[in-house]
């Protein structure tokens, strides 16, 4: 739970992540108040980059597990089923989509009739 300082007027000026000599008030991250100023303070911004970054890490993730078990460092069983059909079906994803990359012309024209 977040720990925020408060001006004089009651409103939120500052969030730490746990309580120290200014900041001893908690709150619910939920709380109308917090949203509103980590909306003006640029949160929504924040929170859109870092959807955006996961997809990025996701796919870093993903190709090192690859290169992990290229190498023989561990195996795809290594890993818990649940990992284990996520990246399965990830890479038949790939592998279909690489195959239809092969229809596809270098000005992007569909080769098939």
């Amino acid at each position: 739970m977040p720990y925020v300082v408060r001006d004089k007027a009651g409103q939120i000026c500052g969030v730490h992540s746990a309580a120290n000599g200014r900041a001893r008030e908690e709150l619910d991250s939920r709380d109308p108040d917090l949203q509103r100023f980590l909306s003006e303070a640029g949160g929504h911004e924040v929170q859109g980059a870092l959807v955006d970054s996961d997809q990025g890490l996701v796919r870093v993730l993903e190709d090192l597990i690859a290169v992990l078990i290229d190498k023989r460092i561990i195996a795809l069983t290594d890993l818990p089923e649940a990992a284990q059909q996520k990246l399965s079906h990830r890479y038949s994803l790939r592998s279909r989509l690489a195959d239809l990359q092969g229809i596809v012309g270098d000005q992007e024209e569909i080769l098939l009739p």
